[in-house]
């Protein structure tokens, strides 16, 4: 008798375990949860001046609204724009990121995301590519200081 009372107890401290477990597994799934299509952007090779800008899209597919609180790239010549108001439950948003092509050489730069977002509070996307040297001009260069004919 006493081997099916002890059993019946671990069976009852078991399952109370496991049915707090569940409760708590089910409230961490309420609130906003941010998505996002692709996490990289890749330039390639871009011309020295081009264009740099690029858009990632994210979805809220969480049960409560979205805000993105601070938006951070990681240096001056990434600048992120992003939506201030906050985006409803399975509406999408985007955020553009501008990357500065005046600097040539390789591009690895990255924008930080903190938001209310209770899958990635803070997330991290990256741009890279390469951008293309300066054309030279093709006029004729002088180094001696004399007028070109």
């Amino acid at each position: 008798m006493k081997k099916l009372i002890s059993s019946t107890v671990a069976m009852l401290v078991m399952l109370a375990f496991s049915f707090n477990s569940s409760a708590q597994d089910v409230a961490v799934q309420n609130g906003p949860k941010i998505t996002f299509t692709k996490e990289v952007h890749d330039y390639g090779e871009v011309k020295h001046g081009a264009d740099g800008h690029c858009t990632f899209t994210f979805k809220n597919t969480g049960n409560e609204p979205l805000v993105l609180g601070k938006v951070k790239g990681s240096c001056s010549c990434t600048v992120p724009e992003w939506p201030k108001d906050p985006i409803a439950p399975g509406e999408t948003g985007e955020l553009k990121v501008k990357y500065n092509t005046n600097n040539p050489g390789a591009i690895n730069k990255s924008v930080t995301i903190n938001s209310n977002a209770v899958n990635t509070p803070v997330k991290v996307i990256r741009i890279k590519g390469n951008v293309l040297p300066k054309p030279t001009s093709g006029a004729p260069v002088n180094s001696t200081g004399a007028p070109v004919k």
